[in-house]
């Protein structure tokens, strides 16, 4: 008889965004009428750049002739976007990251997720609270964790608070984890890190023997110079790291989809006999097992984010989302309520007012000024009393959406 994996049945009931996207569908259908804003899921809204387009067409059309016609691609992705990417993204900055430490795929949820395979079952772990929500549920799946408690915490894992008492600043673990989760600019409290603070958390991962798994799909939203952009701008963060990105939400490939992870060569974990493992080899095994590469076509588009005009066409981009999320910043504090983020991340994060929970607050929103958020509990225990308003839609919508909610919380 089949079995099934019975992970699955520990995760708790609806991933965050589908019981969203079930709460919204349940209220259209009851109110046709209505007409709602969505500022919820960090999907973004904004046309592709015109660089981007120009190449995906140029690429189809190569397509379309023998001569020029791609099948299969290299499974880590073609070296010239690869190049591209070290160049641009990470030499410029210092980092000593090589092309051929640079693996493209689907998308860095993807990754978040896949990355797990080359990973042993015995791992401690430890993730922020809140959290983005794919690398709990991708660990419960895995077999990496007990059962989840009424707080909706998982057993096995280890959470580290963080909420405005702490300056949203997860604190150094006192005991010793294996794997670590860190998000900057933070999904879903818009937070940052200084160079310091990634500085420590590098001495404490080479210290323990632990792997940072270090999220950085918001970083072109950084507008502090002081800032650091990737975490091998830290010294010595080769050694214990690996970077996930995506043009996901600087381009607009959601719809598109197009990111890359970055393994150094030089990262080492432990096999069961104690000899060192070079953790590259195994992500580039598991990928050429797995996975068969993103398009030509849309790695031409990736690679166009680096000419002069995709430049230019992805700054404007960032501008008009952070500019969106200015305007929601300035009008919710007008409006009486604590916000925070939305200076170098596109996320504003919000206390909720008149201690109404998170899901109250969501449904308040929902059917009094039909405008769609994200409650922070789905980010975990800590997210609670907190939610998340993304700044991906459009000047308009921005503008009601505010008005609206300004207009009912100051009545």
């Amino acid at each position: 008889m089949a079995t099934i994996n019975d992970n699955y049945l520990k995760l708790k009931a609806g991933y965050l965004f589908p019981e969203i996207g079930r709460r919204v569908s349940a209220f259209a259908a009851e109110h046709p009428e209505a007409k709602l804003i969505r500022l919820g899921i960090g999907d973004v809204t904004e046309p592709l750049p015109a660089a981007c387009r120009s190449a995906m067409i140029k690429a189809v059309n190569e397509m379309g002739d023998r001569e020029t016609f791609q099948g299969y691609g290299p499974e880590q992705g073609f070296g010239w976007l690869r190049e591209k990417i070290a160049a641009h993204d990470f030499q410029a900055r210092g980092c000593e990251i090589d092309a051929s430490e640079i693996f493209i795929s689907d998308g860095s949820k993807c990754d978040c997720g896949n990355i797990l395979d080359i990973f042993g079952d015995n791992n401690s772990i430890a993730v922020t609270d809140p959290v983005y929500p794919v690398y709990v549920d991708t660990n419960v799946m895995a077999g990496h964790t007990g059962e989840v408690n009424e707080k909706g915490e998982y057993a096995g894992l280890v959470y580290l608070p963080i909420s405005a008492e702490n300056d949203f600043t997860a604190e150094i673990p006192s005991q010793k984890v294996d794997l670590i989760y860190l998000c900057f600019p933070n999904n879903p409290t818009g937070a940052t890190a200084t160079k310091e603070h990634l500085k420590a958390w590098v001495d404490y991962a080479k210290a323990n023997g632990s792997v940072i798994f270090f999220d950085a799909a918001y970083e072109a939203y950084i507008q502090d110079p002081a800032l650091p952009h990737s975490i091998y701008e830290i010294e010595g963060a080769r050694d214990c790291a690996i970077e996930f990105r995506s043009f996901s939400k600087n381009a607009g490939f959601t719809g598109t989809r197009c990111a890359f992870t970055v393994v150094p060569k030089s990262l080492t974990a432990k096999a069961k006999d104690g000899s060192d493992i070079q953790i590259w080899q195994l992500w580039n095994r598991r990928q050429a097992t797995k996975f068969n590469g993103v398009s030509y076509i849309v790695q031409r588009g990736a690679e166009a984010v680096y000419s002069e005009a995709g430049k230019s066409q992805i700054r404007a981009l960032i501008d008009f989302y952070m500019e969106n999320a200015r305007i929601i910043r300035e009008q919710l504090t007008t409006a009486g309520i604590a916000v925070y983020g939305g200076i170098n991340a596109p996320y504003v994060w919000v206390k909720t007012p008149q201690g109404l929970s998170s899901w109250d607050f969501f449904d308040k929103l929902l059917h009094s000024v039909h405008v769609v958020g994200t409650p922070g509990a789905g980010f975990g225990a800590a997210g609670e009393g907190y939610f998340r308003i993304s700044a991906f839609n459009s000047r308009e919508n921005v503008n009601e959406a505010m008005r609206r909610i300004v207009q009912k919380l100051m009545a």
